[in-house]
């Protein structure tokens, strides 16, 4: 059975969840683009999301191939794993973005999704959509790919259409009933599926898809507009320490829930602050403001503070230039002005 009888809600896990879903009831306000815009913004994230995903897994295709690919998704035949495993992550993301309202958190809908992620591998043609028949302990390997000791054992082929029924029994019962915050039952319900590693393969690029799955059916509509993976790929040590912390002790007595939680919570601030950021640009683009002066906005978003030598490294332009931006941006109330001098520096107004 979940034992979360030891989840101690923080207050930074507290404060994580209330920024979040303050962005979540914002969202509408906020997602006021031009359709053709917010559809761009869907498309990046898209892309970022696949590339992301599969590359955490080993794939070498960066997003520009990845954006090529998906261009060319009808010819149906893909040459290596990396296209054949980008081409099955797209489709799967596809189904969950257009029909998530109708796929309900069941171990049929699962097994679909995974028999639908391993579509196009010929590799994995006899285990697609069924639960492993074989042990798959997650492993490490040196430099030379040979495998060096067992990151952690994972549950046996016996128990784990067990431990899956366990699972979903209890956060569809969770879920229905309110009993825990929808955040901290996505974050719990990932986990213990990783831990549990039902399918041969597949496994972690499938817990990314089911991840936005649940965002999506518990109203975090935003985040078919910026990717939670691309977020993740950026910390994926910290990603796997995470996962490892907390997966180490689900069995135990005493489940250490934190570690896990607290990587989630802040990977979706971190997409939360990315979208906004991006919308907010958007927003300034489509008005009178330059290029420029949008992108210094982003810059101030992204790093929280910015002086104007930061500037000047980090967008190549005339200090001079910079410094009319600067001056225009704080007297139309976008920007505030910290010190002077060398020592100045700009936060969001």
């Amino acid at each position: 059975m979940i034992n979360t009888d030891t989840l101690e809600i923080t207050p930074e896990i507290l404060s994580l969840i209330a920024g979040i879903d303050e962005f979540k009831g914002a969202w509408r306000a906020l997602g006021t683009l031009a359709p053709e815009r917010l559809s761009a913004l869907r498309r990046v994230a898209t892309i970022e999301s696949i590339g992301s995903s599969t590359r955490i897994e080993g794939s070498r295709l960066s997003d520009r191939d990845v954006q090529r690919l998906l261009a060319n998704l009808e010819i149906r035949l893909f040459e290596t794993r990396d296209e054949q495993e980008v081409a099955g992550y797209a489709e799967v993301m596809e189904t969950v973005f257009e029909s998530w309202r109708d796929i309900a958190v069941t171990e049929n809908h699962i097994k679909q999704l995974h028999r639908d992620l391993l579509r196009h591998s010929s590799k994995d043609e006899r285990h697609r959509g069924a639960y492993k028949t074989s042990m798959n302990s997650v492993a490490a390997f040196d430099e030379t790919g040979a495998q060096i000791g067992i990151v952690f054992e994972t549950a046996s082929p016996f128990d784990t259409p067990r431990l899956m029924e366990e699972l979903l029994d209890w956060f569809n019962r969770t879920t229905e009933e309110k009993s825990l915050h929808p955040l901290l039952a996505i974050g719990i319900f990932i986990v213990v599926f990783s831990e549990i590693h039902p399918f041969q393969d597949g496994n972690g690029r499938l817990s990314r898809v089911l991840t936005t799955l649940l965002l999506l059916r518990s109203g975090y509509a935003y985040v078919l507009f910026s990717s939670l993976e691309s977020v993740i790929e950026q910390s994926k040590e910290g990603y796997y320490l995470a996962l490892r912390q907390t997966q180490g002790t689900i069995r135990t007595d005493q489940p250490e829930w934190e570690p896990w939680l607290l990587f989630f919570l802040k990977a979706l601030r971190q997409q939360m602050v990315r979208l906004r950021t991006r919308v907010e640009r958007e927003k300034l683009m489509m008005g009178e403001m330059s290029e420029l002066a949008a992108r210094i906005i982003e810059l101030v978003q992204e790093h929280g503070r910015l002086s104007i030598g930061d500037a000047v490294k980090l967008t190549g332009a005339n200090r001079n230039t910079l410094k009319q931006h600067f001056r225009a941006l704080v007297s139309e109330g976008h920007l505030k002005l910290h010190g002077q001098g060398r020592g100045a520096w700009y936060s969001r107004a």
